[in-house]
């Protein structure tokens, strides 16, 4: 149990030097997000509701339903009811190519997309349910304690690969598709020059912080069930 708890944390390491992570990426993605000129730049552009309407006729997708929420600044695609919801993102110059990702998963496929969906429930389910059977000492043998840890290891793999796959996939052609968006709009050429550049930007920091993070989530999970293991052999 010691050398999987040592693997685990030494992963986090080699993920975080191979991925150059550094804590001065989630800073400068902040900076960019709320960036007042760039904020002055997509303030000419038409509100969020708008430019969803716009990408998704550009990906010949116009039935998806958009729903506008002010409550959260959360923004994402629901595929069990094809519905797009917008959070309150209006002031920050991400929000172009948000709403541009949440419209590229929607066309994407729908049988990977639902299948993350619930897969994604089963994993967390899953893994509350173990941690909870092992403070009760549910199993009562180490073997089968064991087996369930392969189980999250398993589990935790499939997981990362599909979620990292629709979303490395959305953040990829989000860049592209976004920079055909501003091509036909009215801002000036220099501002849609500095606009796309600056998306750019923000994908090459973005997507290796989104898998360090994703792959982190999944190994801090295996992880605490190694503790707890490890503390029910000495208890």
């Amino acid at each position: 149990m010691y050398i999987i708890i040592i693997f685990l944390l030494f992963t986090v390491l080699l993920l975080k030097i191979g991925l150059n992570i550094k804590f001065k990426d989630i800073k400068t993605i902040k900076q960019l997000g709320f960036n007042k000129e760039l904020l002055e730049i997509t303030n000419k552009l038409p509100n969020n509701e708008q430019v969803c309407k716009a990408v998704l006729k550009m990906l010949n997708n116009a039935d998806v339903n958009i729903q506008k929420e002010a409550n959260s600044r959360t923004s994402l695609y629901i595929v069990m009811s094809n519905k797009i919801i917008i959070g309150n993102i209006q002031d920050s110059f991400t929000r172009i190519q948000t709403i541009v990702h949440e419209c590229i998963h929607s066309i994407q496929n729908k049988n990977i997309l639902k299948f993350n969906f619930i897969f994604s429930n089963i994993y967390l389910l899953y893994f509350g349910i173990v941690v909870i059977c092992m403070f009760f000492k549910i199993p009562k043998t180490i073997q089968v304690a064991y087996i369930l840890l392969i189980i999250q290891i398993i589990i935790s793999i499939v997981h990362l690969l599909i979620r990292s796959y629709i979303e490395i996939d959305a953040m990829v052609r989000a860049q592209y598709i976004t920079s055909s968006y501003l091509n036909a709009t009215i801002l000036k050429e220099d501002e849609k020059k500095i606009l796309s550049k600056k998306y750019e930007e923000l994908n090459n920091v973005g997507i290796k912080l989104y898998v360090f993070i994703l792959s982190s989530k999944c190994i801090l999970r295996t992880l605490l069930y190694s503790i707890i293991i490890l503390i029910r052999i000495f208890i």
